[in-house]
């Protein structure tokens, strides 16, 4: 008997261990005092010293980590390379200032802006060395999902007749300066009273690359209350306006697999009233849906599922009106879009604040800080149910995942 009991706890205990090991196996780059590390599975690796990081990307294989190195006010950063294989880091070529990097959605190849210029990073002993300039006049940009060609801005000139339109156009990997090969895509017409905007910015594509979305922004002071969110069609021949929000890239996401795009709607500087997480569905043919109810402000937000959104939620402040701005503590909300059933996912202590939610398969990760830190931690959760852990401490910022693409 006493037998049979032990190999039933021994079983019990095995499939515990075995279930709570089924979590995907999560890879991250991130930021601790200023320096680039690495999390793989439960392992921490420092990548860089005496540096000043930011913005750390995954190439599409992951054995590369592109990121932004500078001053300690980061009033000039310059782009270095991090190679996983030789555990090294390089600058692809020496001395190129740019605050712009992305790379190829389908190589190791990588894009970046410097002071307008476009340019492309050449391929040396399997690893990018060395550039190619492609395109001058270059506001923002995002590579087409063939990573054949370029989507890309050039911001409008004030005349004395006015604003110009706002201008899009497609531009070859290869153009390599070459303006003939360099093709007007849209031209955005745009007037002071209905939509008013000088440059392009935040380019994403649909899931099925059959639509970009990005934000028009006027003049500098108007575009920290207000931009103007639209799509695209992949061939340049419709737009579309869907609303206005403010310049925040991250509240912007598309579905993982449906043309539906969520995003944090509402003007206004101060996040203390008036941000509602909305999704439409692409192109538009039915008024978008809200779903942050009355009386609490939404602050961040991820896809969780193609029916299901995670937000990170706060309740609105109307009382404020003047002197500091007062902090707004999150906690992370899960919406499901279909049934329209909300829950809240974390709980954090009164003094913290929960952000900055990512999913990578069925795993929930999110940033936990609080209002006088500049640090946090990194906490995670296998599905919505799951027991939350600490899995990151003492970061500078959210780190960057690396979800492998097909």
């Amino acid at each position: 008997m006493a037998i049979r009991i032990l190999l039933l706890i021994l079983f019990v205990s095995f499939n515990f261990l075995t279930g709570a090991s089924a979590e995907v196996p999560l890879k991250a780059a991130f930021i601790r005092d200023h320096q680039l590390w690495m999390k793989d599975g439960d392992k921490e690796i420092q990548l860089t010293t005496g540096q000043y990081v930011s913005s750390p990307q995954w190439s599409k294989d992951g054995q590369f980590i592109a990121y932004l190195a500078g001053d300690e006010k980061g009033e000039k950063t310059y782009l270095y390379i991090y190679d996983l294989k030789k555990k090294e880091s390089y600058q692809p070529y020496p001395l190129i200032e740019t605050s712009q990097i992305k790379w190829s959605p389908t190589s190791n190849q990588l894009a970046y802006n410097s002071g307008g210029v476009l340019s492309v990073t050449k391929t040396k002993n399997e690893r990018p060395q060395g550039f190619e300039n492609v395109s001058l006049g270059v506001s923002d940009f995002e590579w087409f999902p063939d990573g054949k060609a370029f989507i890309v801005s050039s911001q409008s000139n004030l005349l004395p007749t006015g604003w110009e339109p706002v201008r899009l156009f497609k531009v070859p990997v290869d153009a390599n300066l070459d303006t003939n090969k360099i093709k007007p895509f849209y031209t955005i017409q745009t007037n002071t009273t209905d939509l008013f905007a000088i440059d392009a910015v935040y380019f994403k594509w649909s899931p099925d690359g059959s639509w970009v979305s990005f934000l028009l922004t006027p003049t500098a002071s108007w575009s920290n209350d207000s931009n103007t969110l639209s799509v695209l069609s992949s061939v340049g021949d419709h737009l579309q306006v869907i609303g206005k929000m403010l310049g925040n890239e991250n509240w912007i996401k598309w579905a993982p697999t449906k043309n539906q795009l969520a995003f944090i709607s509402g003007e206004g500087r101060f996040y203390v009233v008036n941000k509602n997480t909305a999704v439409t569905d692409i192109p538009t043919l039915n008024k978008r849906k809200e779903y942050t109810p009355k009386g609490y402000v939404d602050l961040d937000l991820e896809w969780l599922s193609p029916d299901e959104i995670i937000v990170a939620r706060a309740k609105e402040n109307k009382e404020w009106k003047e002197g500091a701005v007062p902090t707004m503590f999150t906690s992370l909300y899960v919406i499901n879009i279909k049934s329209g059933e909300q829950k809240q996912l974390t709980f954090p202590k009164k003094s913290k604040i929960d952000k900055a939610p990512q999913v990578v398969g069925s795993t929930i990760t999110w940033y936990r800080t609080s209002e006088k830190e500049n640090k946090g931690d990194v906490w995670v959760k296998d599905k919505i149910d799951g027991l939350e852990h600490l899995w990151l401490k003492n970061v500078d910022s959210a780190p960057t995942l690396y979800k492998k693409s097909n």
